[in-house]
C-alpha cells in the first residue's frame, strides 16, 4: 500500500520534509537561544555594581562602548571647542534641551560632552559658558545615538547651533576635526553640570534589558516550531490521502488516473 513512498515524485517530497523540519528546530532553537542570552545580559546588568560607584578610568581604555562599559566613568582631558544645543529632551517629565560642548583632546579628537540640561526651547543666551583653557572631565560614558533612539523629528532639519542626535555621524559634517563615536554625560558634583543645568543621568545600553526585540526572539521561536509540525502534519496528511487512493484502486473502487 505504501510503495508510493519510493516514486521519484514522493523522493522529493520526503526529501523536503527531511531537510525542513531540522531546518525549523534548528532556527527555533537559536532564536530561543537569542532570548535566553537577552535575559542573562538583563540579570547580569541588574547584579552589576552601580557604575557611579566605580573608579573613572582613561577614555581609550574604555572604547568601543559596549553594554560592560557602557555608563563607566571615564575620564579625558582638553579644551572645550563647538557648542551646540540637542532640542526635544526630556528630563522629569519636562521638555527642554541638551547642552553639549566638543572637548578637543591631545590626541586631536573631539568628545561630546553633555554638560547639562535646560527646560524649555533651545535658548543660546541661557546657556551658561564653558570653562576656559585646559579643563579635566570625568563622566558617564554613553554609546552614539541612532535615528530611532532619540524621538526627535529631523524631517525639517534643525536651526544652525542645534543637534538632533549626538554621534560622530551627525557631527562629521559641522565639525572640521574627528569625533570619538562615543560621549559622556556629567555628574551634578566635582566637574559636573553648570549652575543652572540639570545633569543627565547616563541611560541603559541599548540590548541590556528585556526590550521588544527579547519578545520578538521569543514569539520567533514558537513560529518556528509551528513551521516544523506544519510541515510533519502536511506530509502524514499526503501519506494518509495517497495510501486511501491506492487502496481505493485496489478494490476497485476508484479508476486509475495515471
Amino acid at each position: 500500500m505504501y510503495r508510493f513512498l519510493l516514486t521519484p515524485r514522493w523522493w522529493g517530497i520526503n526529501l523536503f520534509v527531511v531537510l525542513a523540519i531540522p531546518f525549523c528546530v534548528f532556527m527555533g532553537t537559536w532564536q530561543l537561544g537569542r532570548f535566553e542570552d537577552r535575559v542573562q545580559t538583563h540579570e547580569k546588568a541588574d547584579e552589576r555594581p552601580d557604575p557611579g560607584t566605580r573608579p573613572p578610568r582613561p577614555l581609550d581604555e574604555l572604547l568601543p562602548v559596549s553594554t560592560e562599559t557602557s555608563g563607566r566613568p571615564a575620564v579625558a582631558r582638553g579644551t572645550y571647542a563647538d557648542q551646540f544645543l540637542v532640542p526635544g529632551r526630556e528630563l522629569n517629565d519636562r521638555k527642554g534641551y541638551y547642552v553639549l560642548d566638543l572637548l578637543r583632546t591631545d590626541s586631536g579628537k573631539a568628545l561630546p560632552v553633555v554638560r547639562g540640561w535646560l527646560p524649555g526651547a533651545p535658548d543660546t543666551t541661557r546657556v551658561p559658558a564653558a570653562p576656559a583653557g585646559e579643563v579635566t572631565v570625568k563622566g558617564d560614558l554613553q554609546a552614539s545615538e541612532n535615528s530611532g533612539s532619540t524621538g526627535v523629528d529631523l524631517s525639517g532639519g534643525l536651526p544652525d547651533g542645534q543637534l538632533g542626535m549626538i554621534s560622530a555621524a551627525s557631527l562629521v559634517n559641522l565639525v572640521p576635526y574627528d569625533v570619538y563615536d562615543a560621549w559622556i554625560t556629567l555628574p551634578e558634583n566635582g566637574d559636573g553640570a553648570d549652575a543652572g543645568m540639570l545633569p543627565v543621568p547616563p541611560e541603559a545600553a541599548q540590548g541590556s534589558g528585556l526590550d521588544l526585540k527579547a519578545f520578538q526572539n521569543l514569539g520567533y521561536t514558537g513560529e518556528w516550531f509551528v513551521f516544523g509540525g506544519f510541515v510533519l502534519f502536511m506530509w502524514f496528511r499526503l501519506v494518509r490521502r495517497e495510501a486511501e487512493a491506492a487502496r481505493d484502486l485496489r478494490l476497485g473502487l476508484a479508476a486509475d488516473a495515471d
